[in-house]
């Protein structure tokens, strides 16, 4: 398979100069990028995905949502509904996707919205949520029709940007200069012990600009597994089978492994749609565990009460509550 990505490496120099013309359009305003009365956080990356999106769209939540009114909006990735919807507790995952619905259960206190079309989705969100403060952009990195107040940029510890190319040779959506568009860039994923010397390494892989912050995060796993009814120690959880339907099962089967728990790993695609035969075989599983995300999608097709997810958090490393006054600082 990576002999035949590099073959493609013409493709990939094709798409990226398309993409890189059309950033150019936009960097001179030859396409309009639109603004709006209230601040616009992105939230995206170069690759196609598995950088912590989701955990890091719920971490300015919880710091920001206690002092300001906040709505998300997400495209809604392979959902069955178009156009701008508002998210709901009781919607399926098919119907807003399952990143956005994991949103709105986290946190029914604020809104979560879902339409491919961001600048509509803005719109509808502010006309009907006049009082909004802010509003969050899910995946838009690359969505340059709306012109966001803060970018924020995420690679992965052990998948910098720096070290990727194009698609279809590579992962990246584009050329490694969209970095630039960035006010703050976060490594995600890394190591909750990460020292300053190795910090220092991946800012000189990543070579930040002046103007822009680099930080860095970790993933934090729960020491519970939470099911529809039960809420269960992980210390004393096993002889399970693990359902990954993610880009990057990775850290948590490391985590998994450094418990010492016994587990079968079952692996299926990022927003993997779980065909007949898929939960057939589920089905017969006595004891699942699954990601959060992967549990939006699954809870309503599964006849079991055995189905656990483990929740996640991500935390800056070193100088947590500098995201908070600097967020604070540049949008407020």
């Amino acid at each position: 398979m990576k002999f035949l990505r590099y073959l493609l490496f013409p493709f990939s120099v094709l798409y990226g100069c398309i993409m890189s013309i059309r950033n150019f359009l936009y960097n001179c305003n030859i396409l309009q990028s639109k603004s709006y009365p209230v601040p616009v956080i992105c939230v995206g990356n170069l690759s196609t995905g598995g950088t912590g999106k989701s955990p890091m769209i719920e971490l300015l939540v919880r710091t920001l949502k206690d002092k300001y009114q906040l709505a998300t909006l997400s495209r809604g990735y392979k959902r069955t509904t178009d156009g701008f919807l508002e998210v709901q507790p009781n919607h399926r995952s098919s119907e807003v996707g399952d990143e956005p619905l994991q949103f709105k259960i986290n946190f029914p206190e604020i809104t979560v919205a879902v339409d491919a079309n961001r600048q509509r989705g803005i719109s509808e969100l502010l006309k009907k949520h006049p009082q909004l403060d802010l509003i969050l952009l899910d995946d838009a990195f690359q969505h340059r029709k709306v012109k966001p107040s803060l970018s924020i940029l995420l690679t992965t510890y052990n998948d910098l940007y720096t070290r990727d190319f194009i698609l279809p040779t590579g992962n990246l959506r584009e050329f490694q200069t969209g970095a630039r568009r960035a006010q703050l860039i976060i490594v995600t994923k890394c190591p909750a012990t990460l020292s300053k010397g190795e910090q220092n390494n991946l800012r000189q892989q990543l070579k930040p600009k002046p103007y822009q912050h680099l930080l860095f995060s970790a993933i934090l796993y729960s020491d519970f597994v939470i099911s529809k009814t039960e809420r269960e120690k992980l210390a004393s959880f096993n002889d399970f089978t693990l359902v990954t339907g993610i880009a990057n099962p990775k850290p948590l089967l490391s985590h998994l492994k450094l418990l010492d728990k016994n587990f079968e790993h079952i692996q299926f695609s990022d927003h993997h749609e779980f065909s007949e035969s898929d939960l057939e075989l589920l089905q017969k599983k006595s004891k699942l565990l699954t990601t959060q995300k992967d549990f939006m999608r699954l809870k309503s097709k599964l006849k079991t009460d055995q189905l656990f997810y483990i929740p996640i958090e991500t935390q800056i490393l070193n100088q947590p509550e500098f995201l908070k006054t600097y967020l604070e600082e540049a949008l407020f």
